[in-house]
């Protein structure tokens, strides 16, 4: 059997990679999968790095397609994944996650009358605003098989009709925190070239277009981190979407004092999250991190799909207002959560589930 994958940006590699591993690892002479990169994400530290570090097959094809408007980039990926598919004619197409990439393969394949698997289906945040609802939406329409992370993620489905070929797989992301999360901790220097030490900073992320393409809820963002910083360092890994927009906007004296660095390698990022004392986000991948390593999350977002890390208690979200950015973080700091019993996103055999059910 022969699968193409389609991956684009540090998500989708992260999730590739504990799938890439079991077919390696239990499935040599059965499957052969092609992997094709579109470029979405063509910054060294958010892609070459990461097929390096988690040890992903170097892609066969690389489209190397990034920047723009969403129509222009994903018509390109389009052509570019339906000119791959006509080459190779495998068996089933797979795909990850919301982004643009992953709607252009599940796109191309579907009129290529080729099957989609969709690994993270069924997540909905109902917010139409969001490219990424467009994407996930629009990807679970014309897939044939689809793996959910959670029994949220199925129940959103059978509302919307979806319910042939549908599985509770559990989350990738959990396989690959299982995996990874000792090998960081052992590996990375990340703490050390910081300056920062276990439990004694907060780590943000900030990239969410809803939040960087409106200059006020990146000021409101940046103002919280930076009334944090002098009671709890906070390291602020900054995109370079999202620094260039911190410049255009005339914010850049925010980041004054934060700890700013480039995007960061995928081992140090994990020894990062496991270390900190909590974590700022606007990012799905993040959040549940933070739930798997035990570590409380504020989500600077109005909605989120993994609704689990709410209801348990490890994660609040506040949208971008700074005040309450920063009750939030005072509150956590004076009453942090309580270890959370329940497993809602399986086992750590989500990759092992979704390759039986495809092979």
């Amino acid at each position: 059997m022969k699968i193409v994958t389609v991956v684009g940006a540090r998500p989708q590699f992260i999730k590739a990679a504990a799938v890439s591993r079991v077919i390696r690892n239990d499935y040599v002479g059965q499957i052969d999968e092609v992997l094709v990169h579109t470029g979405q994400h063509y910054d060294d530290n958010m892609s070459k790095v990461f097929f390096e570090e988690l040890d992903i097959p170097h892609p066969k094809y690389n489209l190397e397609i990034s920047g723009g408007q969403h129509g222009a980039m994903t018509g390109r990926m389009l052509e570019g994944v339906e000119n791959v598919l006509l080459q190779e004619k495998p068996d089933w197409l797979l795909i990850y996650g919301d982004t643009n990439s992953t709607l252009a393969g599940a796109l191309a394949a579907a009129k290529l009358h080729i099957p989609v698997a969709h690994v993270e289906a069924g997540l909905r945040s109902f917010n139409m605003r969001m490219p990424e609802e467009v994407n996930r939406i629009l990807a679970d329409r014309v897939s044939s098989l689809l793996f959910c992370p959670t029994e949220t993620a199925v129940n959103n489905l059978k509302s919307e009709g979806v319910c042939q070929g549908v599985h509770n797989v559990g989350d990738v992301m959990y396989d690959v925190a299982l995996f990874y999360r000792d090998r960081a901790r052992q590996n990375s220097k990340a703490l050390q070239n910081l300056g920062v030490t276990t439990g004694g900073f907060a780590l943000a992320t900030c990239h969410r277009a809803e939040n960087t393409d409106d200059p006020r809820r990146l000021m409101s963002i940046l103002i919280a981190l930076s009334e944090i910083s002098p009671r709890l360092p906070v390291v602020l890994p900054l995109h370079p979407r999202t620094r260039k927009l911190v410049a255009d906007y005339g914010l850049v004296h925010l980041l004054a004092k934060l700890i700013i660095t480039e995007p960061l390698p995928f081992l140090d990022m994990v020894a990062l999250e496991q270390a900190s004392r909590l974590i700022l986000t606007d990012s799905g991948g993040v959040q549940k991190e933070a739930f798997f390593y035990g570590v409380p999350c504020i989500t600077m977002r109005d909605e989120t799909e993994w609704v689990e890390t709410v209801s348990l208690g490890w994660n609040q979200l506040v949208g971008a207002s700074s005040d309450s950015i920063i009750s939030a973080v005072n509150e956590i700091i004076q009453s942090p959560p309580s270890e959370a019993g329940e497993k809602p996103y399986g086992i750590g055999n989500a990759a092992g589930d979704i390759l039986a059910l495809l092979n």
